[in-house]
């Protein structure tokens, strides 16, 4: 006669994820080297609370980074490993394009604006993730709103493009003001 009740639920899983170690090693360094640098990339202000130094938030944080991939490493590495973690850490660099994406998207918007930038960034991005007709139109749509939204509503103040300069005078103001 088998037993046909089903097996408790875990907490925590039985089998390690691939790549489970290697992702909280390399949140363990990181976070241990930007503790590091905290000193140099942040201040401490006489006079200050503690709650309003710019060093404290960034400090916790990172200190609560270091130490729950400190403590996932620690409940971890006992636990029977699952194959594919190098298979996993290039899906993890294989991201990295979109960061080369945003990083062009930064440099674009001094030189094209911002308006210009917004929309081609948006469109480019739904393009590169394999979407085509309406979905087009709804980056752009968003990107035209977000420009909008920030530039108008919000007013914060973003580079004017250099290629505005090129614009006759009444128009440069309204693209320097507007997009």
């Amino acid at each position: 006669m088998t037993d046909d009740t089903p097996e408790e639920p875990h907490v925590f899983p039985v089998g390690r994820k691939p790549g489970e170690m290697l992702f909280c090693t390399m949140m363990l360094i990181l976070g241990g080297l930007l503790i590091a640098a905290i000193g140099w990339q942040t201040t401490w202000l006489d006079g200050k609370r503690l709650a309003a130094q710019p060093r404290f938030w960034p400090t916790l944080s990172l200190c609560g980074v270091v130490l729950f991939a400190g403590l996932n490493w620690l409940s971890r590495r006992k636990v029977e490993r699952t194959p594919g973690r190098w298979r996993e850490a290039g899906i993890w660099l294989r991201s990295l394009e979109f960061v080369g994406w945003y990083l062009l998207y930064v440099w674009a918007i001094p030189v094209i604006g911002y308006l210009p930038a917004t929309v081609t960034f948006c469109t480019g991005l739904t393009l590169r993730l394999g979407y085509r007709g309406k979905p087009i139109w709804a980056a752009i749509g968003f990107a035209l709103f977000v420009v909008l939204f920030f530039k108008s509503a919000m007013n914060v103040k973003m580079p004017g493009g250099a290629i505005y300069q090129l614009a006759p005078e009444g128009l440069r103001y309204i693209l320097l003001r507007y997009f």
